[in-house]
């Protein structure tokens, strides 16, 4: 071959490499432009999100003011705000109750004394009902043994508890936290019950091949498998709780918001008793927004089921 014919082959290879350099930058970033913008995704289901809450609220609100208005224009024309009352009656009978205060002191007072009752019969009626669910779960022949003494006491009608523990512990503090724990302790104690029962079996077999005690598959396994179970539970345990505090103040109290719907009662003051119930209906909604806060903060190690993001209660 002549020396002529090398040096055109020379000249040739830089250009076909530096083509072939050329061809695939160009495909590589035809590759990349094809790709979705990971970031412009996450911004446009952030706006979705954001769009759906707020259309959200704005009906939630509508309903409000259209049940409202309605209730008003009511009472005003049609109905009887004697026995019915109505929103702005109920708003002045709020502001003075928050302004003035109550017949029985400052209406501060009053929620204290009843969230004072839900919350220390809440924690013991919800220990009991965890201890003795997953004790009674675990332990069949116990469960047995125990099953009809559980059903008999859950078809007390628990309510009309409330009078007996004013008999034995009289007015005071004692007896509208029985009344709270009685409430509690069955709404708790199912779930954990249940819970401990449908633990997998697979994870208790493997554990006890590896050795472990009953006691560490008990706080390993078992309790962090009902979890989910428990903590449910406890969103209808608090309302309970708020009932039981409410009824037992009904039935005979010195103090608490409980004794303010008794009293607006006895002297017919429908706005004191729907005034009395919104507060309650506040007080419940906030500790179901604590209760909520302490679930997730509790099961962040647990991977979200599906559709969990797009959950609407």
């Amino acid at each position: 071959m002549s020396r002529e014919g090398l040096d055109v082959r020379e000249a040739e290879s830089p250009a076909t490499v530096t083509t072939g350099g050329t061809t695939g930058g160009t495909a590589a970033e035809h590759a990349r432009s094809a790709l979705p913008d990971t970031a412009a995704l996450q911004r446009q289901a952030s706006a979705a999100r954001r769009r759906r809450r707020a259309g959200m609220w704005a009906l939630r609100l509508l309903l409000v003011v259209v049940w409202l208005g309605s209730w008003e224009a009511a009472a005003t024309w049609w109905i009887d705000p004697f026995f019915y009352s109505k929103p702005s009656a109920i708003a002045v009978r709020l502001a003075e109750w928050f302004d003035i205060g109550t017949q029985f002191g400052s209406v501060w007072e009053q929620i204290a004394v009843t969230l004072e009752e839900a919350v220390l019969g809440f924690a013991l009626g919800a220990v009991a009902g965890v201890v003795l669910g997953v004790l009674l779960g675990r332990s069949r022949y116990l469960a047995d043994v125990l099953a009809p003494f559980i059903k008999a006491a859950n078809a007390v009608p628990r309510i009309v508890l409330a009078s007996l523990f004013i008999i034995w512990f009289g007015f005071g503090l004692t007896s509208k936290v029985a009344t709270v724990v009685v409430l509690v302790f069955f709404a708790v104690f199912f779930n954990a019950f249940t819970g401990a029962r449908e633990v997998d079996r697979n994870l208790l077999n493997n554990a006890r091949i590896l050795g472990a005690s009953r006691a560490q598959v008990l706080g390993t396994i078992v309790l962090p498998s009902a979890t989910s179970w428990i903590l449910s539970s406890l969103h209808t345990a608090f309302g309970f709780a708020l009932i039981g505090a409410v009824v037992g103040e009904y039935a005979g109290a010195s103090k608490g918001l409980g004794l303010l719907i008794s009293n607006a009662q006895g002297t017919f003051d429908s706005a004191g008793i729907y005034a009395g119930m919104i507060i309650i209906t506040v007080v419940a909604l906030v500790a179901e927004w604590v209760l909520t806060l302490a679930e997730k903060r509790l099961l962040r190690w647990r991977p979200p089921a599906a559709g969990e993001s797009s959950a609407g209660v």
